[in-house]
């Protein structure tokens, strides 16, 4: 049974990057959300997991393992959710309502192309880990994987709207305009949710002291200090 869930997981993965079988952008086929959905929850917390592995000194360290294994793929569902109802209108505004079935498709391909990419990356990062006791290259090492991996997920979600666009020109606005939201609102969560790697020294916890602050009020008063 395991082995029959691995096999499709990862058959699944090869034509999801590969833009081929059920993720044809051309002929996509019915099961590839439910398919797309799969691969993130199984590969979203795997490299979750390995990126709260950092500085593993102490027994309660392990649990910094268990909130990130959690808190990621909820970082991904959650900016998805947020995002879609506003997507959603946009799409109703442009025209583009008959498609949206295949532009959600497009989506989850990108957060399943993402995830995966992601956890292609986790030997790196353990490796990074393993190698040095700094805490700013551990997130150096994550900020290189999510990097690398964001675009991974952008070009596989690009791909899935190929078609829309050469039918309607008018997509290739809302998928921009898509970028830019999923953007926004996934560092303001991304913060909320921290911390994924933990701090060494510091009480292991689920949340950081004030987590619903904002992000981006922080930065500005950091830039306002240093002009």
């Amino acid at each position: 049974m395991l082995r029959d869930v691995l096999r499709e997981w990862a058959a699944g993965a090869d034509e999801l990057l590969r833009g081929a079988g059920r993720f044809n952008p051309a002929s996509p086929s019915p099961e590839a959300a439910r398919l797309a959905v799969g691969l993130i929850v199984i590969a979203a917390p795997l490299y979750g997991g390995a990126m709260g592995s950092y500085g593993l000194d102490s027994p309660e360290r392990l649990l910094q393992i268990a909130y990130s294994a959690v808190k990621l793929p909820f970082l991904l569902g959650a900016t998805t959710l947020v995002c879609l109802p506003g997507f959603f209108v946009l799409n109703t505004a442009l025209g583009l309502r008959a498609d949206w079935p295949a532009a959600l498709r497009a989506i989850l391909a990108g957060q399943a192309a993402l995830s995966i990419s992601l956890l292609s990356l986790a030997p790196v990062t353990r490796f990074v880990y393993f190698s040095t006791t700094s805490y700013q290259h551990a997130h150096l090492a994550n900020f290189g994987a999510f990097t690398a991996a964001t675009l991974a997920g952008h070009f596989a979600m690009r791909r899935a709207y190929r078609p829309l666009v050469r039918r309607r020109p008018l997509h290739r606005a809302a998928l921009f305009a898509w970028v830019i939201l999923y953007a926004f609102v996934g560092i303001q969560m991304g913060w909320m949710l921290r911390p994924f790697i933990g701090a060494p020294g510091v009480e292991t916890a689920f949340f950081r002291d004030e987590p619903f602050s904002n992000a981006y009020v922080i930065v500005a008063r950091l830039l306002a200090r240093g002009l």
